[in-house]
């Protein structure tokens, strides 16, 4: 789809499609592109769980961590109840050395939901606390 007809869309249809134009990018592993897709939503669409988790993954592959932390925490501030965000949460602040705050937030997102990826991560981050440990 060109800009233009972008553009003669109406909004819903036009977000919609910067939306899966986005989440299609950073499947592709393009997530400062998918970020520019991404950007007017981000500012018109505060109250929506959807687009800023997308934000946060975009965030959180292109290594810009604290707006990825920023934008999972906006995610739980409006759905608390989203395991995915706190286990991405955990996950980015593991990456930031957070692990203590990464280990709650993962415990959370499994108890919610206790898949193996979760469980293991949390295995992971434990054994990480434990070799800082003197």
């Amino acid at each position: 789809m060109t800009d233009a007809a972008a553009a003669s869309q109406p909004p819903e249809e036009s977000g919609f499609h910067a939306f899966r134009q986005a989440e299609d990018l950073v499947v592709r592993r393009r997530p400062l592109d998918a970020l520019k897709a991404l950007q007017p939503l981000i500012e018109s669409e505060t109250d929506k769980p959807s687009v800023h988790l997308l934000a946060g993954r975009a965030y959180f592959h292109s290594a810009q961590l604290r707006r990825a932390e920023q934008a999972f925490i906006r995610v739980l501030e409006l759905d608390p109840t989203d395991h995915y965000a706190r286990f991405i949460l955990g996950r980015t602040l593991e990456r930031l050395g957070r692990f203590v705050e990464a280990l709650a937030q993962m415990r959370m997102a499994a108890a919610m939901n206790p898949v193996p990826e979760y469980l293991e991560a949390i295995n992971e981050v434990k054994a990480r606390i434990a070799l800082r440990e003197p």
